[in-house]
C-alpha cells in the first residue's frame, strides 16, 4: 500500500504550490490608484501606474547586490558646474536605496568641500574635521572598518573622507596615496564614488582613473561646459582610458538656470553621441547654491535625475 501511495505523482498543489496562490499586484502609491487603493481599503488595487513603475525599476537596478568593490569617479574640466553636488546627491541616493552604505571620497587638490556640502558646514567644523591626509598618516594602523570610521564622516549611511583643507598641502595626494586609499576602502565599501579636481592631469588623477569602473562627466548648459566636456572625454580616449570615455555618464546640471536662448537640446545632441548615457539635472536652488545638499529640499525631477545617473553607474558595474 505503501508502495502504491508512494507511486502516485504528488498533487500539483503540493509539488508546485505557488501555482495556487494569486500573484498580488504591488501597491499603488499616490494619484488616482493611491487613493482608490486607500479610499476601499486596499479591495480596489489597479496596481501602480506607468511612473510609479518606473520609479519602482530605478530603484531595482540601484539596489542590485554587488560582488566586490567598484568606484565611480566624478570629474570635470570646470568648476562650479555641479561636480561635487552631483558627488553628494547620488551618494546620498545610493545610501537611500543600496542595503550597503557607500563611500565618498574627497580628492579634490585645490580644497574640495564635500563633506561640507554633506554635512553643512558648520556641523564639519564642530565634528574635529579629520581629513585624507590624516587618513594616510595611519593607513597602516587601520585593520577594520571600526578604525577606519575614525577618519570617516557621516551624512546618514552615506560614509565620507574630507579633502584635505590645507592650501600648502591640498595639491600633495599622489596617484600611489590614492590607490593605497582605493585598496583599503574596497575591503569595506561595495560601492565607492570619488570626487575629483578640475582637470585630468593632476598628481592623483592617474591612480584615480587606473582604479575607476566608471566615470561621470560634469558638464553645464553652454558651449564651452559642452565643449570641455567633450574635450575631457577625447583626452580620455587618446591617453588609454577608451573604455570608461565610452562607457562614460555625462551629466548637464542646469545650475545658474541658463538662459531661454540657450538651445539645451543641441547641446545634449553634441554630447550624447559619444558616451554611454547623458542625464540632466534640472535647476533647483537645493543644489545651485553651493551649500547643503539634502534629498528632501529637491524637487522630484531632481531627485529623479539622481536616482537615473544612480542607476546608470550600478549598471556599469555588472
Amino acid at each position: 500500500m505503501a508502495d502504491a501511495i508512494a507511486d502516485i505523482p504528488a498533487p500539483d498543489f503540493i509539488s508546485s504550490p505557488g501555482l495556487f496562490v494569486k500573484e498580488q499586484k504591488p501597491r499603488p502609491v499616490g494619484g488616482f490608484r493611491g487613493a482608490m487603493y486607500k479610499l476601499t481599503g486596499g479591495s480596489w488595487n489597479m496596481g501602480p501606474g506607468p511612473k510609479q513603475r518606473q520609479e519602482d525599476e530605478l530603484a531595482r537596478r540601484i539596489s542590485r547586490q554587488l560582488q566586490g568593490s567598484y568606484n565611480t569617479a566624478i570629474l570635470s574640466l570646470k568648476g562650479g558646474i555641479g561636480k561635487t553636488s552631483t558627488t553628494v546627491g547620488v551618494g546620498l541616493t545610493l545610501a537611500e536605496f543600496r542595503g550597503d552604505a557607500p563611500c565618498a571620497i574627497d580628492a579634490n587638490p585645490d580644497s574640495g568641500d564635500l563633506v561640507e556640502r554633506a554635512l553643512g558646514e558648520g556641523i564639519y567644523q564642530q565634528a574635529s574635521p579629520r581629513t585624507i591626509t590624516d587618513l594616510l598618516e595611519n593607513i597602516e594602523s587601520i585593520d577594520s572598518l571600526t578604525a577606519l570610521a575614525r577618519y570617516m564622516h557621516h551624512a546618514g549611511r552615506l560614509h565620507l573622507i574630507a579633502g584635505e583643507q590645507d592650501p600648502e598641502v591640498s595639491d600633495s595626494l599622489t596617484a600611489e596615496e590614492y590607490l593605497r586609499i582605493r585598496k583599503l576602502i574596497s575591503g569595506y565599501y561595495s560601492v565607492a564614488l570619488t570626487d575629483c579636481g578640475t582637470g585630468v592631469t593632476h598628481n592623483a588623477m592617474s591612480g584615480i582613473l587606473q582604479s575607476a569602473d566608471n566615470l561621470v562627466i560634469a558638464a553645464g548648459y553652454a558651449v564651452s561646459g559642452a565643449k570641455r566636456a567633450r574635450s575631457t572625454l577625447q583626452w580620455l580616449a587618446g591617453h588609454g582610458y577608451e573604455d570608461l570615455a565610452r562607457n562614460a555618464i555625462v551629466v548637464i546640471t542646469d545650475k545658474d538656470e541658463v538662459s531661454s536662448r540657450v538651445d539645451k537640446d543641441a547641446i545634449e545632441e553634441h554630447l550624447s553621441g559619444i558616451c554611454r548615457q547623458l542625464i540632466a539635472v534640472p535647476h533647483d536652488r537645493g543644489v545651485a547654491d553651493g551649500d547643503l545638499v539634502t534629498l528632501d529640499v529637491l524637487k522630484p525631477e531632481t531627485r529623479r535625475a539622481y536616482k537615473e545617473i544612480a542607476a546608470a553607474i550600478v549598471d556599469g558595474y555588472l
